[in-house]
């Protein structure tokens, strides 16, 4: 069911925004791609724009006309203070503030698992936990999801923060038996959060229905989100194909994994 004139993707080169390309596209009479990166030609009912997220003025012109906002865009993992800086914090400030100047009234984000990626794996998280980033990436995530909040509060702009966790075609080893979501629950995830009548402010984490999970969303049940695939599936094959860690190995003891014990990455720069 159509829902949207123009909805906007950015990020849509990534391999999440394929994903949504192609789930999404029942729900907008027109799907606006965007990304720094080469992305598929235009297909029907498409637009595919080329767009630095720092650019102020660049992200005002792409946002306008549309009436929702899917923001995947943004530097993908760990990456240099600067580009961290430029794609993702003032990317995401670019596109709220863009939002709000058009008066687009909802927007879906791609937040991460690494905004709390300090938490140990047995204290759990759920929605309301604070912001314990492990890398500089998953500081830019709180900057965001703390962003979005403002536009909310402020601005009454509706947001989803998704702190996705390991979205995969299957999970690959022990860790993502617990972290682990399907494409196919990513695009309903990502559908929820647009058609939801009313969403408010909201975190909610990306993960399909493990039997194992560092995290609970009970507190988003409004959402209407509800995974149909299972890590459990795969159990058999990871656990016969990978050992088990050390549990007071920072990476197998905190829920951000490797990204716990990654160096500053500016270090190899002096």
């Amino acid at each position: 069911m159509t829902r949207f004139n123009r909805l906007l993707i950015t990020g849509a080169a990534g391999n999440l925004g394929r994903e949504l390309r192609r789930g999404l596209a029942p729900l907008a009479q027109t799907l606006r791609l965007s990304d720094r990166a080469d992305m598929e030609p235009a297909g029907e009912n498409e637009e595919v724009v080329r767009c630095e997220l720092g650019d102020f003025d660049s992200v005002m012109s792409l946002v306008e006309g549309c009436d929702g906002v899917v923001h995947f865009g943004a530097a993908p993992v760990e990456r240099p203070w600067a580009e961290i800086l430029d794609s993702s914090i003032k990317g995401g400030y670019n596109v709220y503030e863009a939002a709000r100047r058009h008066g687009i009234r909802r927007i879906v984000y791609a937040s991460s698992i690494h905004a709390v990626g300090f938490v140990r794996r047995e204290e759990g998280a759920d929605t309301d936990t604070p912001h314990r980033p492990d890398t500089l990436y998953g500081l830019s995530k709180c900057f965001v999801e703390d962003l979005a909040k403002l536009y909310f509060d402020k601005f009454g702009i509706e947001s989803v923060c998704l702190r996705i966790n390991s979205c995969f075609p299957e999970p690959a080893d022990r860790r993502h038996l617990a972290t682990w979501m399907s494409f196919r629950d990513l695009v309903q995830l990502v559908e929820r959060c647009l058609v939801a009548e009313r969403v408010g402010y909201a975190v909610i984490y990306g993960i399909s229905d493990n039997r194992e999970a560092f995290f609970s969303n009970h507190k988003v049940a409004h959402l209407g989100y509800r995974p149909v695939d299972s890590a459990e599936d795969y159990r058999e094959r990871v656990e016969a194909g990978t050992a088990p860690g050390d549990p007071s190995d920072p990476a197998i003891a905190h829920v951000g994994g490797v990204f716990c014990a990654y160096a500053h990455p500016d270090d190899g720069a002096r």
